[in-house]
C-alpha cells in the first residue's frame, strides 16, 4: 500500500471514531513511549498534546515550538503505532495561512491523518483562511485529513458570557465552511451548553474533559463524539515528578512511585 493510499485508509477510520454512541476518548500523549502505552492500552487512536510536547522539547506552549521540531515528533509517533495519529499544531506553525499549509503537508508527510487547529486571539475570518489553506493541502495530498477547528470563546473567556454560545455558533459554522471536519470547544464541561453546542454545530463536537467533568458515556448522551484529556495527563506526570523528588529531598523516602510501570512492561513496548 502506498503512502498516499495508507493514510487515507488511517484517515477514513479515524472520522468514523467520531460519533456520540461511542465518543471517541483520547488520553493525549507527547512522545513514542506515550504513544505505545496509548496503544496497548486499547486506544483506537492517538492524539499529541501541543502543550506536552513542546513542554518535553524545551518550549512553552502557544506557538512558541519551531515547525521542524514539531513535525519530527509527529513522524515518531506516527510510525511508532498502527493506529491512526492526530496532531496538535497549535495555531499552525506559520505567520499567515499559506505557512498553516505548508505545515499540514509536513503533517501528511510525517504520517498524521488529523490536525487540531485554534483560532485563539486570531479573528474568525483569518483563522478560516488558515482552516481553509490546512484542507487545501490535503486535498493536493490526495488525503482527506480530519481538520479539528478549535474555538477559544470558552477557554479564553472571549465574548461577554450572554453571548459566547451564539458567537462559538458562528465561528464554528465559518470554520466548517472554510473546511473543518470538526469543532473542538474547551473550556466548557457544563451539560445544558454542551447540549446547545452538539445541537448547533452541524459537525462532530470534541470537548475537553478533565477532573470534573462529566463521564464520556455522560458526554455523548448531551452530543459530544470527541473527549480528549489535552495537557492533563501531562500536567499529571510532571506533578509526579514534582511529588517524588520533593518527597526524596525532604524525607528520602519513595512512595509517589508507587504505582509506577513495570520497567520490563514499557521496555518491551519500545522493542517492536
Amino acid at each position: 500500500m502506498t503512502h498516499s493510499a495508507d493514510l487515507t485508509a488511517k484517515a477514513t477510520a479515524f472520522a468514523a471514531l467520531h460519533t456520540p454512541a461511542a465518543p471517541l476518548a483520547l488520553a493525549n500523549v507527547w512522545d513514542v513511549a506515550g504513544a505505545r502505552i496509548a496503544e496497548a492500552a486499547g486506544a483506537p487512536a492517538v492524539a499529541t498534546t501541543s502543550a506536552g510536547v513542546a513542554w518535553s522539547l524545551g518550549a512553552p506552549d502557544g506557538d512558541a515550538l519551531a515547525r521542524d521540531r514539531a513535525l519530527d515528533l509527529i513522524a515518531r509517533v506516527a510510525a511508532a503505532v498502527r493506529v491512526p495519529v492526530t496532531a496538535d499544531i497549535e495555531g499552525g506553525f506559520g505567520a499567515d495561512a499559506a505557512a498553516v499549509g505548508e505545515t499540514v503537508t509536513g503533517v501528511l508527510a510525517a504520517g498524521a491523518v488529523g490536525v487540531n487547529i485554534e483560532d485563539g486571539d486570531r479573528s474568525p475570518a483569518e483563522h478560516a483562511e488558515r482552516l481553509a489553506a490546512a484542507r487545501a493541502a490535503a486535498e493536493a495530498a490526495g488525503v482527506p485529513l480530519y481538520v479539528n477547528a478549535r474555538v477559544d470563546t470558552y477557554l479564553r473567556g472571549l465574548r461577554a458570557p450572554e453571548g459566547r454560545l451564539d458567537e462559538t455558533l458562528a465561528r464554528a459554522a465559518a470554520y466548517l465552511g472554510a473546511g473543518a471536519s470538526g469543532i473542538f470547544v474547551p473550556g466548557v464541561t457544563d451539560p445544558a451548553v454542551l447540549a446547545e453546542l452538539a445541537k448547533g454545530i452541524d459537525a462532530p463536537l470534541n470537548v475537553l474533559a478533565g477532573p470534573g467533568a462529566p463521564p464520556v458515556a455522560a458526554l455523548g448522551s448531551l452530543g459530544v463524539a470527541r473527549v480528549s484529556l489535552g495537557s492533563w495527563v501531562a500536567e499529571a506526570a510532571y506533578a509526579l515528578v514534582r511529588r517524588a523528588t520533593e518527597e526524596l529531598l525532604a524525607g528520602g523516602t519513595y512512595g509517589s512511585l508507587a504505582r509506577a510501570l513495570p520497567y520490563g512492561e514499557v521496555n518491551a513496548l519500545l522493542k517492536g
